[in-house]
Parts: C-alpha cells; sequence; structure tokens
C-alpha cells in the first residue's frame, strides 16, 4: 500500500519541493517528480541546477537519453517510467498509477485553490486505504 506524505503550508511550493528532493539526494534515494504543467517542471529544473553552488542535485527529465542512469527524474507522464519507489507530485490532480509506488510526496502551497484539491486528494486516498501523514511547512 503507498504511503502519502502531505507537506502542506509552503510559501513557496517549488522551493519546498527542491528541498524535499535535495533532502531524498542526500540519503541516495531516487525520486520521480511528476509535473505535468511545463512551467512547473522548468521551475523545478532551473531550481535544482541553481539551488546552491557546492551542492549539485543529478536530475534530468523522464524523456533524456541520461534518465536511465539519474536518480531524480522529471516528467509530466507517468507511463513508461519504471522508477516505482518514491513519486511526488506537483500537480492538482491524483497522478494516474500512484498505487505502483512505495510512498507519494504531495507538496502544498498557500493558494485556496490549491490546498482545496489538496484536502479532495486527501479524503481518495483515505477512501483507498492509504496511510496519510501530514508535515506543517507553515513555520519553516
Amino acid at each position: 500500500m503507498t504511503q502519502v506524505f502531505f507537506y502542506h503550508g509552503a510559501s513557496d511550493k517549488i522551493a519546498a519541493a527542491c528541498a524535499l528532493i535535495n533532502g531524498a539526494w542526500t540519503k541516495r534515494k531516487p525520486i520521480l517528480v511528476y509535473a505535468p504543467e511545463k512551467s512547473i517542471a522548468d521551475h523545478v529544473d532551473r531550481m535544482l541546477w541553481t539551488r546552491e553552488q557546492l551542492s549539485f542535485v543529478p536530475h534530468c527529465r523522464a524523456d533524456s537519453p541520461l534518465a536511465a542512469e539519474t536518480p531524480i527524474l522529471i516528467a509530466d507522464k507517468l507511463e513508461h517510467i519504471a522508477q516505482d519507489e518514491r513519486l511526488m507530485n506537483l500537480s492538482n490532480e491524483i497522478p494516474a498509477g500512484y498505487q505502483r509506488f512505495q510512498s507519494l510526496i504531495e507538496v502544498v502551497g498557500q493558494d485556496e485553490d490549491e490546498r482545496l484539491a489538496a484536502r479532495e486528494r486527501v479524503r481518495f486516498y483515505k477512501e483507498q486505504g492509504c496511510e496519510v501523514r501530514y508535515f506543517d511547512l507553515n513555520d519553516r
């Protein structure tokens, strides 16, 4: 059963997501970042390149020739990607096939529409029997 982790209340959703991605990389854990909106995928990609001078986070787009050897992938579709450990959802929708992942990380900002969509996803995941944990980013 997929474990779901909701990181909510982020003042900057992409910065929070990149901090979590960096944490996964520090522990050498692969992560697939689901960002179907091009602007969000581009923002994550850019931020991972420019985050800190001495903290390189190896990543690429899922359709890159280097994807098979890169631990952190950014994808707009999930169908043909073998990684099934960690999925980070940066959309307001439930990712198709999320059940194949051991864990699902949801990052939610402070925008009211985003928060309402997140509540619907929480309800759905709980109805599916997933364990849901919450982490408040308001204090950080």
